[in-house]
């Protein structure tokens, strides 16, 4: 595998907060324009990639108060938080090793870069990106199986593989902590001079926590803010302060004179203690929470499931009326 200081995962996907907030602030601002250009923001999207918006079915035209309410930032954020949640789901019920789950994960994040959530269902897209990792980490899993073992029909996932792939600019190599988890314990075995097999066992304890702070690192915006190898500190970093090991910073002043002695150990802590930050401030919403987010989000993509609910909840009232009368 090539290095990560000459990836296109270095290069071109890690970004400042500024960027990412100004890559979603983009994305849901064309949302709002296509609603109300076209009176929908659903996008009809081909095999071979191409897309294009989707004709309603309503009057384009029809005044504001008829047309649905576009989400808000924090709303399509919400969503996207609920699905990463997902991600790691399906993974762990297909019991998929830990890299194709960090694998979707960050295809995912990079793909919501480009596009509002408005634009393409984060629950297809979720799916795809899982499909594209099986790929990518050479774990094959047909798509029908994908779709079959989680309900949903598998054309959903072919029929936007290609736009997956363009959106990601083909750039499919990606670089998780995992890895580099690996490479720290085995690194500490030496350093905490640990022989004999408590000292193993209370390393090997470390590195399943280490994992499971991973795990939540990856859903936060880290993993398109920092290289790997930091995301992998603060997991150990944030395991050790449970297991109390070894003197982490100690630990930390050792890696630099060995592996980069003119970086400053002040840059490091502090990229450690801004990763630690987005965990404290990750969101895990459960369906109920994004129940109202969702229905708005299916009133952009389909206006016509707007007018049906109110013609549902319409006709509920009138039942009510009737048996109000009867009595």
């Amino acid at each position: 595998m090539a290095d990560f200081v000459t990836s296109t995962h270095r290069t071109k996907w890690i970004f400042t907060p500024q960027d990412i907030k100004h890559k979603y602030k983009v994305a849901n601002h064309r949302a709002k324009q296509a609603l109300e250009k076209y009176g929908t923001t659903r996008m009809e999207v081909d095999i071979d990639g191409s897309f294009s918006y989707a004709e309603s079915q309503n009057d384009a035209k029809d005044s504001a108060e008829k047309r649905p309410k576009p989400l808000k930032v924090e709303e399509e954020q919400l969503l996207r938080a609920f699905y990463e949640f997902k991600i790691q789901d399906v993974c762990d019920a297909f019991k998929f090793p830990r890299k194709i789950q960090a694998t979707a994960l960050i295809y995912f994040k990079r793909f919501y870069l480009q596009w509002s959530v408005m634009e393409h269902h984060p629950k297809d897209i979720m799916l795809t990106c899982i499909y594209a990792a099986c790929k990518a980490e050479e774990n094959h899993v047909s798509a029908e199986e994908l779709g079959k073992g989680i309900g949903q029909d598998h054309h959903v996932i072919l029929n936007n593989e290609m736009l997956v792939f363009q959106s990601l600019g083909f750039d499919l190599i990606v670089y998780s902590p995992y890895r580099a988890l690996e490479g720290f314990i085995s690194d500490l075995e030496e350093f905490c001079g640990a022989k004999d097999e408590d000292q193993l066992v209370k390393l090997k304890g470390a590195l399943d926590t280490a994992r499971i702070e991973a795990d939540k690192i990856m859903r936060s915006d880290g993993p398109l803010l920092f290289p790997p190898g930091q995301l992998a500190l603060t997991a150990l970093h944030r395991a050790n302060a449970a297991h109390s090991i070894f003197d982490f910073e100690r630990y930390l002043r050792s890696l630099l004179s060995r592996y980069q002695p003119a970086h400053a150990i002040s840059e490091l802590t502090g990229s450690i203690n801004a990763i630690d930050s987005l965990i404290g401030k990750l969101l895990t919403p459960t369906s109920k929470d994004v129940k109202h987010v969702d229905r708005k989000l299916k009133s952009c993509l389909d206006p016509g499931s707007h007018d049906k609910s109110k013609k549902r909840k319409h006709r509920s009232k009138d039942s009510s009326h009737e048996a109000t009368d009867i009595s």
